[in-house]
């Protein structure tokens, strides 16, 4: 089977719910202690063996193009202060892949964004990253969807297990027989009530697609908001047979919650060889003194 080469990575949302932070910068560059959440994104999947990331922009996003170019001045700046591990460290971002921008004109949902992709992509399977959820990089995320990929030969969902009362805020697909590495998705409904979720595996935020899901896309009506649903066109694919989940191990940080996010960054502070001795000693005076 070809390797996946590509990996979409929408960019276009408003980010309403970190307002008023998200006013005039881009929510994907809200930081995780130095580093802008779409960094640790473009990095799983340039860990994963991608070669090519397509980011789906819109309105008021060139600061993460910019983030991810040649910063001209900052980097002559570096050199003559002689600061080459600041240098080093910038010029890898600008190394770490080939991007390639595509602009969702209008915020008309998921299934929208990955349909502007769809000429940069051409015929290839690709991954599919969303930029809220953040995944330990010490454990399995991606490469988990490409292994399943690679021995099913279908499309694929990373799937972990939230509680119930969680259901709803999810994509949710029907549970695994015992001990598979990976299953064929017969149903897959989006943010269900608990009382009518077919199992608590719920989507989270990643996807290897085949080109087939294109032809869902494009065949979609709008819903709600007059939005187009990746959830309905992969549920498409869970009828002809094309679509499978695996669980991913890796433990995953949702950063599009204000509370989450917070805890994000206490967890990412606390492993930084440069900062996590003295932050712990904080946050424990800080815990004494509360």
């Amino acid at each position: 089977m070809t390797p996946i080469r590509k990996a979409v990575i929408p960019v276009a949302g408003l980010g309403t719910r970190f307002l008023p932070a998200t006013k005039a910068q881009p929510k994907e560059m809200l930081p995780l202690v130095d580093k802008p959440v779409i960094q640790h994104v473009v990095e799983e999947a340039i860990h994963a063996g991608i070669e090519n990331v397509i980011l789906v922009t819109g309105r008021g996003k060139g600061a993460i193009e910019n983030h991810f170019d040649v910063a001209y001045e900052l980097e002559d700046t570096l050199i003559r202060r002689g600061r080459e591990d600041d240098l080093r460290q910038v010029q890898s971002i600008t190394q770490l892949g080939r991007f390639a921008y595509v602009r969702q004109g209008e915020p008309l949902g998921l299934g929208h964004a990955v349909l502007c992709a769809q000429p940069t992509v051409g015929s290839e399977s690709f991954a599919l990253l969303l930029g809220d959820d953040v995944f330990d990089e010490n454990d399995p995320a991606l490469s988990a969807l490409l292994k399943a990929h690679y021995d099913s030969g279908v499309s694929v969902v990373g799937v972990q297990q939230v509680p119930l009362d969680h259901v709803s805020r999810y994509g949710i697909v029907n549970a695994p027989p015992d001990g598979d590495p990976w299953w064929k998705v017969d149903r897959i409904v989006e943010k269900p009530s608990p009382d009518k979720a077919p199992s608590q595996w719920a989507v989270v935020g990643r996807y290897v697609l085949t080109p087939r899901i294109f032809d869902h896309l494009l065949s979609l009506q709008p819903g709600v908001g007059g939005e187009y649903q990746l959830t309905d066109a992969l549920a498409k694919l869970a009828e002809e047979g094309l679509l499978a989940a695996t669980p991913i191990p890796a433990r995953r940080y949702d950063t599009g919650n204000k509370l989450d996010y917070l805890k994000a960054n206490v967890e990412f502070a606390l492993r930084r060889e440069d900062l996590g001795a003295d932050f712990r000693a904080y946050i424990k005076e800080l815990a004494a003194s509360l």
